[in-house]
């Protein structure tokens, strides 16, 4: 291994381990951008509406042909021969699952209308991580973080959402989520509500986020794999038939309740919870793991203090749940 990539190997290393702290030194540098739920995650006064949407009624919009992003593959800081941050993590820090998926990139937001384009995910990586690395090797001006100027700003960068989701029970617990940063390579160290999961299609399928938030509870609750194979219909599995059924029966209600940035490394997140009566979550994640491909599973109490580190997303996805309790039917027990 070369000088320049043990060098950048080691700072990575130290990004990993110094998420938290890191956070909220990025957190610092935007005095005058707004907050969710007064927590560190970054947003636009309209992202957040005033009360929870079912999320039957939020609104995809599809642009084939979006405009490209202003910053795409910054080159600051890589190791010589290496073209893009996701390259060199690739080839000198990669985390356990990392691959060029298909993704879906934000182009525009005012819930309930999110307008949506296709991206790769290592559109975002290549500039996400590369924002938190430069932070944390201390690279004089950060110039990749200056270039890309205000975070809010989705024409800046490919913004890939992820989709937040807090699993909550009507008794008032929820699932709860410690990353680990050797299989993760966003937010490891972190602890983070679940699931949580990148917006993706499998296929060539129209983006659906019931259909995504249905993969990822079967994979991060309950262990599943992410390879569904060839042939998947997701319509035809029956865990989606059986939780689908279950939301249209109103044991399970699912809510939309706004966005955000996360100031480190400008991940997007789409912010939702799942309010799930007693005997649903029994039935359906009873089997709950304690540890899954990505970190720690366990449970913690609605109203119980927030865990730290916590990613500002499942704070504020935490703390919008809260401001909006009554409507969500979780009345203080």
């Amino acid at each position: 291994m070369e000088p320049g990539e043990r060098r950048w190997r080691d700072e990575r290393a130290v990004l990993n381990a110094s998420r938290g702290r890191l956070g909220q030194a990025a957190s610092a540098l935007y005095p005058d951008v707004p907050r969710v739920a007064g927590t560190p995650l970054l947003c636009r006064p309209e992202w957040i509406p005033d009360a929870p949407i079912p999320l039957e009624d939020v609104r995809l919009q599809w642009d084939a042909r979006p405009e490209p992003a202003a910053v795409t593959d910054p080159p600051d800081g890589l190791p010589p021969g290496y073209r893009t941050y996701a390259e060199a993590m690739a080839a000198l820090a990669p985390p356990k699952v990392f691959e060029d998926r298909p993704s879906h990139r934000l182009l525009a937001a005012r819930p309930p209308v999110l307008r949506l384009g296709p991206a790769r995910y290592f559109d975002g990586v290549n500039v996400a991580e590369a924002v938190a690395h430069e932070l944390s090797a201390e690279v004089d001006g950060l110039p990749v973080r200056r270039r890309i100027g205000d975070p809010c700003d989705l024409a800046r960068r490919a913004a890939l959402p992820a989709i937040t989701t807090l699993t909550v029970t009507a008794s008032g617990s929820y699932v709860l989520h410690r990353r680990d940063p050797a299989k993760v390579a966003h937010a490891g160290g972190l602890y983070q509500v679940m699931p949580v999961g990148l917006f993706q299609p499998l296929g060539d399928e129209p983006p659906d986020m019931w259909s995504c938030m249905v993969r990822e509870y079967a994979e991060e609750l309950l262990g599943g794999d992410e390879d569904y194979g060839d042939g998947f219909v997701q319509e035809e599995w029956p865990f989606h038939r059986a939780l689908t059924s279950a939301r249209a029966e109103g044991r399970l209600r699912a809510h939309f309740l706004g966005l955000g940035v996360d100031p480190l490394t400008f991940a997007l997140d789409l912010l939702t919870v799942v309010v799930v009566d007693d005997d649903a979550f029994a039935e359906f994640f009873g089997g709950l793991v304690a540890v899954n491909a990505e970190g720690e599973v366990s449970t913690a109490p609605f109203d119980g203090p927030v865990p730290a580190p916590m990613q500002p997303a499942g704070a504020a996805a935490l703390g919008l749940a809260r401001r909006h309790r009554a409507a969500l039917g979780l009345t203080p027990r």
